[in-house]
């Protein structure tokens, strides 16, 4: 389930990304009432395991059946949460089309949210790891290793409009000039080398993001709302910080398909 909105009275529009048709939009009948039969399985982070009924417009939903609540472990962890809502809203975007088959994305979706919930890797770069992936799924992978003009392995800037990594060369003005540890990293998350990338320092997981999350949003050609809400600092040295400079300590407050197919971890996608 990537998204709900209201229709009517007590009916939701929902928005899901499938294992065979892509991302399909339904109608759930009454699903807000209280005794509703679908419940809360019919929310944002559930893998569910769906009937639909086809019609011109909407699809209506006859049942739902929960096949993995995802959301249940995500919302009391507020950056788990929020680098969650950003995965969904960037696998909306990255499918425009209605029921065009999209299994890849579909795949890195649940690879995504499980190794969220498991929890052993820092969400910001399970976060930055979906959206590389994402983005090579569609065809926008960045050139990391070589110029994206010129094709010399000698790059020493990024140019987001240029694809990448640039040479002296080729550099257009404006260009950013990441450290190579960045680099590094923006490798290592694309690969799946997670032992890299958890050993990475905290200034070039933000440099990382910043690079990432501005290359992924030139190419929707939209923003994502969500990233305003994602945790682009560990709260450890966020406290700490705030601490130094308040004098008292900050606590964290959290904020609130069908078939056994086997889920792939982050890790285990493979982007050919």
């Amino acid at each position: 389930m990537l998204r709900t909105q209201k229709l009517g009275e007590a009916d939701r529009i929902v928005t899901i990304l499938t294992r065979r048709s892509g991302r399909v939009r339904a109608a759930a009948k009454g699903v807000r009432k209280t005794k509703s039969r679908f419940g809360a399985r019919l929310e944002p982070f559930t893998h569910v395991d769906l009937q639909l009924y086809e019609r011109r417009s909407l699809d209506l939903v006859t049942q739902a059946e929960t096949l993995r609540p995802y959301g249940e472990r995500l919302a009391v962890d507020y950056p788990r949460y929020t680098a969650g809502t950003a995965m969904l809203e960037t696998a909306e975007k990255l499918t425009p089309v209605e029921k065009e088959p999209a299994l890849r994305q579909f795949l890195l979706v649940i690879g995504g949210l499980r190794t969220l919930v498991e929890g052993g890797h820092d969400p910001r770069l399970v976060l930055d790891a979906f959206f590389l992936r994402s983005l090579a799924i569609a065809g926008y992978a960045p050139a990391l290793e070589e110029c994206a003009r010129c094709g010399e392995r000698t790059g020493r800037a990024f140019a987001i409009a240029s694809g990448g990594m640039v040479c002296g060369s080729c550099r257009p003005p404006g260009s950013a000039s990441p450290a190579e540890a960045t680099v590094g990293l923006m490798i290592a998350l694309l690969r799946g080398d997670w032992d890299r990338a958890d050993a990475s320092e905290s200034r070039h997981r933000v440099e990382c993001s910043g690079l990432v999350a501005a290359y992924l949003q030139w190419h929707l050609e939209h923003g994502i709302r969500s990233l305003r809400h994602v945790e682009r600092e560990a709260p450890s040295e966020r406290s700490g910080r705030l601490r130094d400079e308040t004098g008292r300590g900050v606590s964290e407050k959290p904020s609130a398909t069908r078939g056994p197919e086997r889920e792939a971890p982050l890790r285990d996608v493979v982007i050919e």
